[in-house]
């Protein structure tokens, strides 16, 4: 599925293993540089293997790409909520880009393939854990239909500062 992005079409599609050391350079930017994630410190590709293992090409837990130009510049996911059975409709979403990309209508399109595929299912839920401020994820959740859910103060610190976690939720089925 091709969608306009920034300069050039951009393809999405399901994660490949050779996706990997994209994936992880763009997460390492948002390790590195912002509170969006409150892992602290950078990943080796091969510390990745497993995160990606938990993904597949069917079922509620799928990785999708955003490929521009040939270059991996973003992908999607949608992952277990929680570890117990009784949330087993429910999944985690997140979206993180290449920072040349944001605000290109990458996200946008990473988001419209991963719940275009939700929708087939048996999902209830998608949850946004969002660290604040951050204006840009929450215009996107709510793009898609996520309303707050509620917000942890000082859930997280980095950076030697502490950072509030919005909640989001949106109906899937």
């Amino acid at each position: 599925m091709s969608e306009p992005g920034g300069s050039a079409a951009v393809e999405t599609r399901c994660a490949v293993p050779a996706d990997l050391p994209a994936l992880t350079a763009i997460y390492n930017h948002y390790i590195v540089h912002t509170a969006a994630t409150f892992d602290i410190e950078p990943f080796e590709v091969a510390a990745r293997e497993a995160w990606f293992s938990h993904y597949s090409t069917t079922g509620p837990y799928r990785l999708f790409v955003a490929v521009q130009d040939g270059e991996v510049v973003g992908y999607a996911s949608s992952s277990r909520f929680r570890p117990k059975p009784a949330y087993d409709t429910s999944v985690e979403v997140t979206v993180y880009l290449h920072p040349r990309v944001t605000a290109s209508g990458i996200g946008t399109a990473l988001y419209r393939r991963l719940f275009g595929e939700l929708r087939s299912e048996p999902l209830h839920r998608a949850y946004a854990v969002i660290a604040l401020p951050n204006s840009a994820s929450v215009a996107l959740h709510t793009k898609f239909g996520f309303a707050e859910a509620g917000t942890l103060t000082q859930a997280g610190r980095k950076f030697d500062k502490w950072w509030d976690v919005l909640h989001m939720e949106c109906a899937i089925n």
